[in-house]
């Protein structure tokens, strides 16, 4: 069972998955105006491990995402 839910997190994303996933990112960035790289790289890191779980759609990538950055402190 550990097989098919690890297959697709262990292939390499292509460049359509991405090209969501960086438009998302430049979304987020814009939306919440952070620019400080280091800032920038989380958020990055976090979409792409949401995207490698099954969650595709531009709009809950972005909700998902989004909400990490609730937290003033983070």
């Amino acid at each position: 069972m550990e097989e098919h839910f690890g297959h697709r997190r262990d292939e390499p994303l292509t460049s359509e998955d991405l090209t969501v996933c960086n438009d998302v990112l430049d979304d987020l960035c814009a939306q919440m105006e952070i620019t400080d790289n280091k800032t920038v790289a989380r958020l990055a890191s976090i979409i792409i491990e949401l995207y490698r779980q099954g969650v595709h759609e531009p709009e809950q990538l972005t909700l998902l995402a989004g909400a990490t950055r609730d937290d003033p402190a983070a």
